[in-house]
């Protein structure tokens, strides 16, 4: 064996700039380390290093659903819309209505509005397939939804069986929206035919009548076309707004009616189009009805000449009804919030802080006539969630909302008036045991509940479902079967202006109705109260009672 050669030489390892970098040397020291620990350090290193390695891989999923959730969360907080589609109704504690506009946008926006993503063609048709698709794509996946008690609930995503099954029901919703929109275009046509521009159409005689001359009908449809997606008939209707509607007119208005209808209808039509040519129509109006409030007491007339600025009560009394002079606060403080003014808000929060303080009140139940003059409710010791007085309680609800839950007087009057109905009014019928709201007249309990009184379970829902007692929920379920009883009880399935409900054991039926209440005003407090029961609890049976009083409505009133 010979011996390896003598090398003369050793190398070196130099960068461009020159440097001596020892790269050999630098590559080896781990694994020299390494080699120099013990076969027992080694082996802990490595057990450590795996046992991390399978966590990770178990931990990896959990973590993602977690940041999938608190990522949900924040987004239904900040109002994200994957998160809003699956809300019944988002009420936040603020104001809940967006902002108003800057002072550049009060100039009129000219040209057709931008219907709301409406999957439609150019004759307004609408494709259920399209819908079912887009809602199917929608809800694909987990998703997060809040219930009406407010908790955050996660939603597992949908088996096939499920999936093929919310198909047909999407594929139902789809088939009874078209019929809804059918039937407003029926009616629609009507109007235009033989009331164009009028108040109000008799479809019997092809005439029509005037109340105001201020084409109440068509102001008061404008957001439900826009909602229901009807683009040809929204902009004939609001070109008529443009050019022919005008409020330089010799006529008394009803306050209460003209708030309701052509204020309300033009700030949501403005809230739904953005479009500055219905808030400037709302201020005119509005300011238009400010002279009401100029009276000895702050409680606004219930009547005034919108041409000549000059308000009056009505010929036979100087007594306004109190649902009347509580029931504009809505429209008027948005209003204000919209065009930076606050005459208007402040009229008529000037109108409820009187009511409040008044006299007269019974464990918050309020009279249903209040002077003018003087500013104190008469007619005392009748009390009705009916007529004159029915809407005072649900404004109390929505103002406490529209503010952003922080006016308690206004919280603090309506829970104390349903305590008050609890107390006072609320009954049984037999034999089925009906839940339901009578009357108090000096004392003495009267059976006979108005259909008005159905905005009640609506109301109570909305406040249930915006933090205020859980146990006004379940008395809003009941009232709402009692109201769908009064109709589904009569022969058309539509329900009388009044009723009167049995309470006397052994009694053969819960309702009677007497021959002067036999008919039904289309009026729309149960439909309403459906709605946000449907809304909130996501209960089906909701949806089927207002789909057969539609088609009741359909088959005995068009």
């Amino acid at each position: 064996m010979t011996a390896p050669s003598r090398k003369d030489f050793v190398s070196l390892a130099v960068d461009e700039s020159g440097a001596y970098t020892n790269g050999k040397q630098r590559k080896q020291s781990f694994w020299r380390k390494w080699k120099q620990l013990s076969s027992l350090q080694r082996s802990l290193i490595l057990f450590v290093l795996v046992l991390l390695l399978i966590s990770a891989i178990v931990m990896y999923p959990g973590l993602l659903t977690q940041w999938g959730a608190r990522s949900d969360m924040a987004e239904g907080r900040d109002g994200g819309e994957g998160f809003l589609q699956h809300m019944a109704l988002k009420i936040e504690d603020k104001a809940i209505l967006p902002e108003p506009p800057s002072e550049r946008k009060l100039f009129r926006k000219r040209g057709p509005p931008s219907l709301q993503n409406r999957s439609q063609n150019k004759e307004n048709g609408s494709d259920a397939h399209g819908v079912v698709n887009k809602v199917l794509g929608e809800e694909d996946g987990n998703k997060s939804l809040i219930s009406w008690r407010g908790s955050v609930v996660t939603v597992a995503k949908d088996t096939d069986h499920q999936k093929e099954t919310q198909t047909e029901d999407l594929l139902l919703v789809a088939s009874r929206l078209e019929a809804v929109r059918e039937a407003f275009q029926h009616a629609w046509k009507g109007y235009k035919d033989y009331a164009w521009g009028h108040d109000e159409l008799k479809p019997i005689s092809k005439s029509y009548t005037e109340w105001f001359g201020l084409g109440l009908t068509l102001i008061d449809a404008l957001d439900t076309m826009w909602i229901l997606g009807l683009k040809n008939e929204f902009e004939e209707a609001k070109q008529w707004v443009d050019t022919h509607l005008s409020f330089e007119k010799n006529v008394d208005v009803n306050l209460f009616e003209s708030t309701i209808r052509i204020l309300g209808g033009l700030l949501s039509t403005y809230h739904l189009t953005g479009d500055a040519l219905f808030l400037e129509k709302a201020k005119d109006i509005g300011s238009r009805l400010m002279p009401a409030f100029s009276t000895p007491s702050k409680i606004p007339y219930s009547d005034v000449n919108i041409g000549s600025g000059v308000a009056h009560p009505p010929r036979w009394t100087s007594d306004s009804t109190v649902a009347e002079v509580t029931t504009i606060q809505l429209e008027f403080r948005e209003l204000s919030r919209l065009t930076g003014d606050p005459k208007y808000q402040d009229a008529v929060m000037e109108v409820m802080k009187q009511v409040h303080k008044l006299e007269g009140k019974h464990e918050g139940l309020v009279p249903m006539f209040i002077n003018t003059n003087s500013g104190q409710f008469t007619h005392l010791g009748v009390y009705t969630l009916g007529a004159r007085a029915d809407s005072y309680y649900e404004y109390l609800l929505k103002q406490w909302i529209q503010g952003g839950k922080t006016e308690t007087e206004l919280m603090e009057d309506y829970l104390q008036a349903v305590e008050g109905v609890k107390k006072n009014l609320l009954k049984k019928s037999s034999p089925l045991g009906l839940t339901f709201v009578g009357e108090l007249s000096h004392g003495r309990f009267s059976p006979k509940m108005d259909h008005l009184v159905c905005f009640l379970p609506g109301t109570l829902a909305l406040g249930a479902y915006s933090g205020l007692p859980a146990e006004h929920m379940e008395l809003a379920k009941q009232l709402m079967d009692t109201c769908y009883q009064m109709y589904t009880q009569m022969e058309t399935g539509l329900s009388p202006e009044i009723v009167h409900f049995n309470m006397q054991p052994g009694s053969a039926q819960d309702v009677d109705v007497k021959p002067a209440d036999r008919h039904n005003l289309l009026r729309p407090e149960t439909i309403e109260s459906l709605f946000y029961l449907y809304r909130f609890t996501k209960d089906k049976k909701y949806q089927t009672w207002g789909w057969e009083i539609f088609q009741n409505f359909n088959k005995y009133t068009r």
